[in-house]
């Protein structure tokens, strides 16, 4: 090497990433221990992450990191998924009020007073839910394939829509072909252009825990219960006219569980919210982290921090 090329390179400013601790925490809410990833400052304005099925906490588990630089980032597992107690649905109510409540527990317990969500898939009912119970304490959304309107229920849920009308065993027995390793594959690989970005580490283990001996009746309890959300749609909506949270929604637009046409309603009654559609699937963060981190953090840089 040259001395004026090692000159010139002694010249060259590069910045490192500063490294991020993720804190792996439980807290025990109502009797039942609710696991969470935290990281960030202590006082930092907090972002909620809420995940979807039928992941966890897991699926934030790169997002967390580039966050954390500056806000206080806060990520549970429902009961029955991911690291939080899963226990036998004869003995607890798997519903989506019921883990608003418990989320929003945790988060006073925490001392967690007000935060931005993002919500994804199952994360939109309980986020939403949970802005109802607390419209003042939302400092922002973050929409990722997480569902407010009736648009957004196509094809993929007629078979569910049938279950919800008879809750006949027969109708939830088929209900299971989702909770299967190909059908959790799928909602992984799914729209993606390029599969190489999406490790199979993620579908792996969110099987893994499905197959826990009980999971598969959490499981369709849940599908059940999702009818319970759609009723709720207009509250949402009138969250959204009359709160007006600043939104970002980024999503993927080849999902077929929550295809695009549940996106764009969201305009209607957030006109200023940024709209991004991505050339993706349901699991958006897991090919297009490139793209949607810088989305969020110059979301919640202009919008949390002038505050």
């Amino acid at each position: 090497m040259s001395t004026a090329w090692r000159n010139e390179m002694t010249d060259v400013k590069i910045a490192r990433p500063v490294p991020v601790t993720v804190h792996h925490r439980t807290a025990t809410v109502d009797g039942v221990n609710i696991f969470y990833r935290e990281a960030g400052p202590a006082d930092g304005p907090v972002v909620l992450l809420l995940h979807g099925f039928p992941t966890s906490s897991h699926m934030f588990r790169n997002l967390i990191p580039l966050l954390a630089y500056r806000y206080r980032v806060i990520a549970p597992d429902y009961p029955g998924f991911g690291y939080s107690d899963a226990p036998d649905h004869k003995a607890f109510e798997y519903s989506f009020a019921h883990y608003a409540d418990l989320v929003d527990d945790l988060l006073g317990q925490i001392g967690a007073k007000s935060y931005a969500m993002y919500v994804m898939d199952y994360g939109a009912p309980v986020g939403y839910r949970l802005a109802l119970k607390h419209p003042e304490r939302v400092t922002g959304l973050i929409v990722q394939n997480g569902n407010a309107y009736e648009e957004g229920l196509k094809e993929f849920w007629d078979p569910i829509k049938t279950y919800w009308a008879s809750g006949s065993q027969s109708d939830r027995e088929v209900q299971s072909a989702l909770l299967t390793l190909d059908g959790t594959k799928f909602q992984y690989t799914d729209g993606v252009k390029d599969l190489s970005r999406i490790s199979p580490d993620n579908w792996l283990q969110d099987q893994a825990l499905l197959d826990r001996p009980g999971n598969n009746d959490i499981q369709l309890d849940l599908f059940y219960d999702y009818r319970t959300n759609v009723p709720l749609y207009p509250q949402f909506q009138a969250f959204f006219r009359e709160h007006r949270p600043p939104t970002l929604i980024v999503w993927g637009k080849n999902d077929f569980i929550f295809p695009a046409d549940g996106a764009h309603p969201y305009l209607k009654d957030l006109p200023d919210a940024e709209l991004h559609l991505l050339d993706t699937g349901h699991f958006a963060l897991e090919d297009k982290l490139d793209e949607i981190a810088p989305l969020i953090q110059d979301f919640l840089d202009r919008t949390l921090l002038k505050r």
